[in-house]
């Protein structure tokens, strides 16, 4: 196996490392060589000058080592990059979702599962929900969305809501912020159908900012800074998991006759979120065998193809918007049931860009993709928490590396669902 010989010569590949070590270092004036400091004379700025030679050094020989080992990095893993399963295991594939579902079902209640482990897989299938959303309306759709945490904040409040001041139940909450935060994404995909590309990512941005905001300064309603709490659980057919009894109601160790336990109404609420989980991946893989789904990767191919083939764009972007916040809505009130309180500050642009990053991490439109990035953001630094500071770099020297050895995600699956058949049908006999 030969390297490319067309390789760049080291005094441009020198010019350029140096062009980005000073932007390296002109960007890491502000961000590491200030710092205020909060004393009992006022806020005071502390230079720290001393980071900003040390940044430019460091993109230096970054920038350098990626340049000089890309080419036999990318030779040496093509192999297995190019690995693809031997026929015979394609007859399996069909099983591989239950299995994974199944197995994901029995980890509570083995030996090894605790309140921790419970507690970290619930939140891995809250944003392997968000992720599945977000999929269809970028990597089905490909509608670039920098807000999505807006409709994962509508379903939040939405339950969080309708279960305090109209002492609603879990179950009608978990409707209502599913249908809202549709609604809601419906009524936003009318005033941007013309967009594309950027602009729209930056009206996304900016009705996730203006959504934040609202919920922010509308105390009235919504709290404010404060939030909401004594958001309603989940029940099983009306029985509670607590260890006493409401007014006239029963729990589930009452009516059982199993022993109380905290973990209990964790468990149910993992199976909970885990089966509207594997719901959302089974519907949008239907989905995507029929009508809409195919005018989905129509879309998202080429729009003026789709017009010309009879398409309505509108529709087609309004349903992708509706049925991606869907389950932005769904995860929304799941995570208000876990955490029983809601606030403005679990709804900011880093919810957006982590949800996004599953997303391009996993490979556009690929369920399975998503299932491993989510797994890998939002459990990797459980795992690490000792280096929990990094986490935002550790993000983006993972991206980079995506973007470097699989632009298109760790599985991607944005080859169109169905194809035409390149082998000539004969034609049939003129009688």
């Amino acid at each position: 196996m030969t390297i490319p010989t067309h390789a760049i010569p080291l005094t441009q590949r020198l010019r350029e490392c140096g062009i980005a070590a000073l932007i390296a270092m002109a960007l890491a004036v502000p961000f590491l060589g200030l710092r205020t400091i909060n004393l009992d004379q006022g806020l005071v700025v502390d230079t720290r000058l001393s980071y900003v030679p040390l940044a430019g050094l460091i993109v230096f020989i970054g920038r350098l080592a990626a340049g000089l080992l890309a080419a036999p990095l990318r030779h040496a893993l093509a192999p297995v990059a190019a690995w693809r399963p031997p026929a015979g295991a394609q007859r399996f594939r069909p099983y591989g979702g239950p299995l994974l579902v199944l197995a994901a079902a029995i980890l509570p209640f083995l030996p090894f599962a605790n309140r921790y482990i419970i507690d970290l897989g619930t939140n891995a299938m809250i944003y392997v929900l968000l992720a599945t959303g977000l999929s269809i309306t970028v990597g089905l759709a490909g509608l670039l969305d920098l807000g999505f945490a807006a409709f994962y904040a509508i379903g939040a409040y939405t339950c969080a809501l309708t279960t305090t001041q109209l002492h609603w139940g879990f179950w009608p909450a978990l409707l209502a912020g599913g249908v809202a935060s549709s609604l809601f994404a419906a009524l936003l995909s009318l005033p941007i159908l013309r967009l594309r590309g950027d602009y729209l990512a930056i009206v996304t941005l900016g009705f996730g900012e203006i959504t934040r905001i609202v919920i922010l300064n509308w105390q009235g309603l919504t709290g404010g800074p404060n939030g909401v709490s004594g958001i309603a659980r989940p029940t099983l057919f009306g029985l509670t998991f607590d260890r006493r009894a409401p007014d006239g109601g029963h729990t589930f160790s009452e009516v059982t006759g199993i022993a109380y336990a905290p973990e209990q109404r964790l468990i149910f609420l993992y199976l909970v979120i885990l089966a509207l989980t594997a719901l959302a991946a089974y519907g949008v893989a239907r989905l995507r065998r029929l009508p809409i789904g195919r005018a989905w990767e129509a879309l998202r191919e080429d729009e003026i193809a789709c017009r010309s083939l009879g398409i309505n764009p509108t529709m087609v972007k309004v349903s992708a918007y509706a049925t991606g916040a869907l389950m932005g809505g769904l995860a929304g009130c799941c995570f208000a049931a876990r955490q029983g309180f809601v606030s403005p500050e679990s709804f900011g642009f880093m919810e957006s860009a982590t949800i996004l990053a599953i997303v391009v991490l996993g490979g556009m439109g690929s369920q399975a993709g998503v299932i491993i990035a989510a797994l890998f953001i939002v459990v990797l630094p459980e795992l690490a928490r000792g280096f929990a500071d990094y986490r935002m770099l550790a993000f983006g020297v993972a991206m980079i590396l995506i973007m470097i050895w699989r632009p298109g995600g760790l599985i991607s699956g944005r080859s169109p669902t169905i194809r035409l058949s390149s082998r000539k049908k004969p034609v049939a006999e003129v009688a």
